[in-house]
Formats: C-alpha cells, structure tokens, sequence
C-alpha cells in the first residue's frame, strides 16, 4: 500500500522549500553590516599574523591557543594561515594559559565603537579629569 502520492510529494517538496527560503533570507543582512554582541572581557588590538600561531598584538609577539577560533567580519571563520601579514582590527579573548583563543574581525562599523583599552585619544575636553580651580583670595 503505496501513502505517498505524487501529488503530495510535491506538496512536501514546496513546503520544504519554502521553509529553506525563509531560513536563508532571515539570516542574511542584504549586505548591510551589522554589529555583533561580544563578550564583555574581549579586547580590541590590531591582530598580524606572522607565522600560524605566532602573532603580534598591536606590534607585540603573541601566540594563538591550540583550536583557537577567529571569525571574520561576517561571522565566518577563517584560518589564521589565510590572515598571514595582514593587519586587521579585532576583539579578543584569553584563554586560562594565556594564549589568544577567540578572534573576531571587526567590520567598519564594529571598530568605530570603543573597548575598554581601545586606544584612547591624546588630549581630553574636559570632564571629570579636569582638575578643578579655585580662585586665590
């Protein structure tokens, strides 16, 4: 006793891919770029990779984790061998032994917003740093 009839397999085939539609284009941006969520311990330095594993964070020598992850600026992740002598702005993350385990690459949009030992400007406007003054009797 056959079920499945042919019209109903081509039923289950536009369902099926129509659902594949809807997943696809809910996870594209159309090209926009987009900012993503990163853990509140990431640092932000200019990463080269010089040698896979070897690296320098920003012009200091410096070493990937066994297994570390870097993910590009659309979230993809790349191997370090394809990033040899290019320099590129990421947030980072330590693993317990000290070698940088997770790497993103920022787009332009992620490296205009400020980390905590992002590079801070030369000069202040004023604020809370001010010292204040007095006038002298």
């Amino acid at each position: 006793m056959n079920r499945c009839t042919p019209h109903t397999l081509a039923i289950s085939a536009v369902v099926a891919a129509s659902a594949l539609l809807a997943s696809c284009a809910s996870d594209s941006t159309g090209g926009a770029s987009t900012v993503r969520q990163f853990p509140a311990a990431a640092l932000r330095g200019d990463m080269v990779v010089t040698a896979p594993p070897a690296i320098t964070l920003d012009g200091k020598a410096d070493r990937l984790s066994p297994g570390a992850r870097i993910r590009d600026a659309n979230n993809l992740l790349v191997l370090s061998g394809a990033l040899v002598n290019q320099k590129v702005v990421v947030n980072y993350l330590r693993e317990n032994a000290g070698n940088v385990h997770e790497v993103w690459i920022l787009n332009p949009e992620e490296a205009r917003l400020k980390r905590p030992n992002s590079k801070a400007p030369w000069f202040s406007l004023g604020g809370a740093a001010t010292p204040a003054t007095t006038p002298a009797p």
